[in-house]
């Protein structure tokens, strides 16, 4: 379990649990405030990793840096980076930097490959968690009173409790619905009529679908907001989901490393990417090969070191995320360009660099195509070979225009990843849907004969090049 510290950090003041006055406000600090409030905190959280945590006393000793070697924001790059392997290596519990007695709650990332990365939380630590779910509702537009429907998954992972204890500290009522029985969430959505909903882009688009199939049309539902996060989505999708159902579609970002959803959330008012909490994150922006910091503007892999959190602070934590920072608007800390994919999700295709993200786009943009698909890669030989199975939309009646959808996203998928893929045309409503986080790869290159069922392709053409 977790070490029993040789000395003790001054918690960070904290709010009560119940709904708080300004609650989910964003503080409205001048650049000079800011700066100085995130350089005392990253001297003191530098210092509690240091003296509490062996992993990191023995990774600054190796890069040949102390606490009191930090004197300016621009020090932190002489800091080693922390990485999901560093947690794993130290499973469970061997990054903590608080007594056993001190933690609160432990969850898990929600990767279902190796060992899972497992976050200890303090009393403060979960305090400020809600505070920060509550501040990232508040911007999407949620108010107290609001009546919040949370098709997160509960458990381990931290989206579910995360979202719940942040709606209620802003005095919202919480439907705790999580992923199962999608048929009775339209319902529970029909009768208790929430206003806003929390959930990975892709099971809103099943419960969409759902809706659909039971006759009920989304966009008459109660629901104005949906703050959608735990995966990447693209802008596409948001018009997507936005046309269909007639709400507000914003991103919630996060990740349990870093505390879980809360990190930083979008602006009803400006819809223009999400504000990261600088008060409590320091970003960065590293070129993924050289782990050169990049300017902002910069594209890259972001990079996040906590300010407050005190069970497990994390320092220049490698997220994998790629995006690159961008002034505010709507607040004074900076924004985050949208997700573009993931440095370890990207996949090299005879040569070539190609994210999940470049295929959504294009069967988001191809009409008689649904939005739900898969990438599944094979070797022929020598030779990489991607087919991508997308499904027709249910009014692309008929062989031939299902036929035409195909060889358009083909021709789309060319033109901008410079591969050619295969394309299938599944029937409506054959893929498998999402019940939270969505997989939408398929590798089998490593494979001799690979055992994953297929989808009813009978109404489809044969594969498109």
């Amino acid at each position: 379990m977790c070490r029993h510290v040789r000395r003790t950090e001054t918690p960070v003041t904290t709010t009560p649990a119940s709904p708080a006055a300004g609650a989910g406000l964003v503080p409205d600090l001048a650049a000079g405030e800011l700066a100085d409030l995130q350089l005392r905190r990253l001297r003191r959280t530098l210092r509690h990793a240091y003296d509490n945590v062996p992993f990191y006393r023995k990774s600054f000793d190796a890069a040949g840096v102390t606490p009191d070697d930090c004197r300016s924001l621009a020090d932190l790059a002489h800091f080693p980076f922390t990485t999901k392997a560093d947690l794993r290596d130290h499973y469970p519990l061997g990054l903590c930097a608080v007594p056993d007695d001190r933690v609160r709650r432990i969850h898990a990332s929600s990767g279902t490959t190796g060992r899972p990365t497992l976050v200890p939380y303090t009393d403060g630590d979960l305090e400020r968690w809600a505070d920060l779910v509550a501040r990232c509702l508040r911007a999407a537009g949620a108010r107290p009173g609001d009546r919040v429907h949370i098709a997160y998954g509960y458990g381990l992972f931290t989206g579910g409790l995360g979202a719940h204890y942040g709606a209620e500290r802003l005095g919202c009522t919480v439907i705790p619905a999580s992923v199962a029985m999608t048929g009775r969430q339209v319902r529970l959505i029909q009768d208790l009529r929430p206003t806003i909903i929390m959930a990975t882009p892709s099971y809103l688009l099943t419960l969409l679908d759902e809706c659909e199939r039971q006759g009920v049309d989304p966009r008459s539902t109660s629901l104005r907001v949906g703050l959608l996060g735990a995966e990447p989505w693209t802008e596409e999708m948001r018009a997507e989901i936005e046309q269909r159902s007639g709400i507000d579609a914003l991103d919630i970002y996060g990740l349990s490393e870093a505390i879980g959803p809360g990190v930083a959330g979008e602006s009803v008012r400006t819809k223009d990417g999400v504000h990261l909490w600088e008060d409590h994150f320091l970003p960065e922006i590293v070129d993924p090969a050289t782990l050169a910091v990049q300017e902002d503007g910069r594209p890259g892999e972001l990079v996040l070191t906590s300010l407050t959190k005190e069970a497990m602070p994390v320092i220049r934590y490698r997220t994998r995320d790629l995006t690159r920072l961008l002034p505010g608007t709507d607040f004074g800390f900076r924004r985050m360009e949208r997700i573009r994919g993931r440095s370890d999700d990207m996949l090299v295709v005879r040569g070539v660099n190609l994210f999940p993200t470049q295929v959504e786009e294009a069967v988001l943009r191809t009409d008689g195509l649904a939005p739900h698909f898969r990438i599944v890669l094979t070797r022929e030989g020598r030779l990489d070979r991607v087919t991508v199975r997308a499904e027709a939309h249910p009014a692309a009646t008929g062989e031939e225009r299902r036929a035409a959808a195909g060889h358009a996203l083909a021709r789309a998928l060319r033109e901008t990843t410079g591969l050619g893929m295969a394309v299938e045309v599944c029937a409506p409503g054959s893929l498998e849907r999402s019940s939270g986080k969505l997989s939408r790869v398929l590798d089998h290159r490593g494979t001799d004969s690979p055992h994953t069922s297929r989808p009813d392709t009978a109404a489809a053409p044969g594969p498109i090049r």
